[in-house]
């Protein structure tokens, strides 16, 4: 646990992940639009940036990201949601200097994400009771069959001390993030990696159900092995016992 309350915040980086998303990425950079405005509204001594970084995307994405002015459009070509949330945060943090690496912090969630209006607010809540790491719960949207939506339910707590950690909703202190080597380069469970190493150096850590955002229900995904092929295997455990 920190030892003292840090000085408030002055800066949020929102890092946005996205591949081939056309189709959802203005949802959600709507509802992010709609949660910095927020963010003004509620601390406007508070600077918010939002990073998109575009993974060897070849459908429109640029320009559904073109419609929202306030948006920085990064490109990479790694096909790998690690290694692009690590390089959006190195372009939305290239110009902050070590001390101040405390009073900026970092907000991840996913281009087929849905964050609520207080969803920035509520991080920097949190963040200035002195918190370096707020793990945050999901759901899947009514994209996912009732039946499969309730097996969901059953096997999560959304609950504060929840176990979960998903990229689609991760807060970190920027000091916090850098202390445990930032992102790796994984395909898969970049999220759990970090989270594992920011609780271990001894970071204060908190699971919230009071940051909460809603994720697609799609049951395939971009990625082998990520949240989409956990909805899959839901919905095929339901075929079988139905």
């Amino acid at each position: 646990m920190t030892a003292h309350l840090p000085r408030p915040l002055t800066h949020v980086h929102v890092i946005v992940p996205a591949n081939d998303e056309e189709a959802l990425l203005s949802r959600a950079l709507g509802s992010i639009d709609d949660a910095v405005a927020e963010l003004h509204r509620s601390r406007p001594d508070v600077h918010a940036r939002v990073v998109l970084v575009l993974d060897a995307c070849v459908d429109r994405s640029r320009d559904v990201a073109a419609q929202h002015r306030d948006v920085v459009v990064a490109e990479v070509d790694r096909r790998c949601v690690g290694a692009a949330r690590a390089h959006g945060v190195v372009v939305a943090t290239a110009d902050v200097a070590e001390p101040d690496t405390r009073r900026h912090w970092l907000a991840g969630t996913d281009a087929d994400c849905v964050v609520p209006a207080d969803w920035l607010v509520r991080q920097v809540m949190l963040a200035d009771t002195g918190l370096d790491l707020v793990t945050g719960t999901v759901q899947p949207d009514e994209e996912l069959d009732p039946d499969c939506l309730a097996r969901w339910h059953a096997l999560h707590q959304l609950r504060d001390g929840h176990p979960h950690v998903h990229g689609a909703n991760l807060g970190v202190r920027l000091s916090a993030y850098l202390a445990a080597g930032g992102f790796e380069p994984l395909p898969v469970h970049e999220d759990v990696r970090l989270v594992e190493r920011v609780r271990a150096s001894g970071a204060a850590c908190l699971a919230s159900s009071s940051v909460h955002v809603r994720t697609s229900g799609r049951t395939r995904g971009r990625m082998s092995g990520g949240f989409a092929d956990y909805l899959g295997a839901l919905a095929a455990q339901g075929a079988l016992t139905g």
